[in-house]
């Protein structure tokens, strides 16, 4: 019996919702299974936590965390609280704390959930985003003097370092070189930003020859937007900055179908600590106690934890029922269905375990 110490982390809006979704879809792959154990234990940080005590999480949060095999994460963010205090007391901590500076998202278009691109379809759109995670736009580094003063100054430093955007570099062209077409693109602005951006590009040219039967190519962020909607078929693996891959991985899930089936996954790829596993689509508090969260997302972002542990064939298994299931036309209404979160998870449930396989 292989058991996994997993840490749930709801948080903030429909994060209670599909994180339970998604601890209920692992019992049922465990039962499947038979061979694997999931023992996870449920943190209660997150905007509530801050409004009884101040803090989004413990001071000694990260150390709670440590001990544990992976981190699921549901969503932060509250109406009556700050954006910056709520990103900043309790995701990016344990993001930069943990040195999770491989940040994956995969994009594809599930059979059953429609794009809004004209002509696109199942396999047309299959993407794998990998975005720098730990520096960059999001390095933290800057200030605000003079406040309130007419003459008020506000700075927001780019942190841009060679190790950094090294060990990025080399994250991406393995998973390039680990997919079937084995191309990357490296998404830059080194026409705009002209020293950050343009050793970004330097580094990216070294690394590559580290791996010649990874075919690359660059793009300037605000034309790969472009390429993202016109052209899909032509991208596979893409690479770029905190900033550019937060924006352009939206986007990539909005192309998808919906942002309620996009994951992501904050990695430490030297295993030192726990990495953390999330969907992307945020605590949507106007559909907040609906009933009516995607919980897709939360499920495919499971299936990246299995994989980071190394259980494979079960996180293949998860995928087939989630792609069997939207197929089937389960599907909530973010995607054009009438169906509830109750029962998009009860039909993956019923999935997993009427698979013979």
């Amino acid at each position: 019996m292989r058991t996994y110490k997993i840490a749930a982390i709801p948080a903030d809006g429909i994060g209670p919702e599909v994180i339970d979704a998604g601890i209920e879809v692992l019992s049922v792959l465990a039962q499947r299974v038979g061979d694997v154990r999931f023992d996870v234990a449920t943190f209660d940080w997150g905007s509530d936590y801050y409004k009884k005590t101040g803090l989004m999480m413990p001071e000694d949060g990260l150390e709670q965390l440590k001990p544990f095999d992976a981190i699921y994460f549901g969503a932060v963010g509250a109406p009556d609280v700050p954006d910056h205090i709520t990103l900043w007391g309790l995701r990016l901590p344990i993001c930069q704390g943990f040195d999770q500076y491989a940040n994956v998202r995969p994009t594809k278009i599930i059979p059953g959930v429609t794009s809004p691109l004209r002509g696109v379809d199942a396999g047309d759109l299959d993407w794998v985003i990998v975005r720098e995670n730990s520096e960059g736009e999001y390095s933290g580094h800057g200030g605000r003097a003079h406040k309130g003063m007419p003459e008020e100054v506000g700075t927001e430093v780019s942190i841009f370092t060679r190790v950094g955007v090294t060990r990025i570099m080399r994250y991406a062209f393995k998973l390039a070189q680990s997919r079937p077409r084995k191309f990357l693109t490296v998404v830059t602005k080194s026409n705009a930003q002209r020293f950050g951006m343009v050793m970004w590009d330097e580094i990216a040219a070294e690394v590559a020859r580290e791996f010649p039967d990874v075919t690359w190519d660059k793009m300037l962020v605000d034309a790969m937007t472009v390429r993202m909607v016109k052209n899909p078929q032509s991208l596979d693996t893409i690479v770029a900055t905190n900033l550019h891959a937060d924006i352009l991985s939206d986007l990539a899930g909005a192309l998808a179908g919906s942002l309620g089936v996009a994951p992501t996954a904050n990695i430490d790829p030297e295993r030192r600590f726990p990495s953390m596993f999330e969907p992307i689509h945020g605590s949507a508090f106007d559909i907040t106690g609906k009933g009516i969260a995607n919980p897709v997302a939360t499920f495919w972002t499971a299936s990246q934890m299995l994989d980071h542990l190394g259980e494979a064939e079960t996180s293949a298994r998860l995928m087939r029922a989630v792609e069997k299931v939207c197929a089937d036309g389960i599907l909530t209404p973010d995607v054009g269905g009438t169906a509830t979160t109750k029962d998009v998870t009860n039909a993956v449930c019923e999935a997993i375990r009427g698979e013979n396989i």
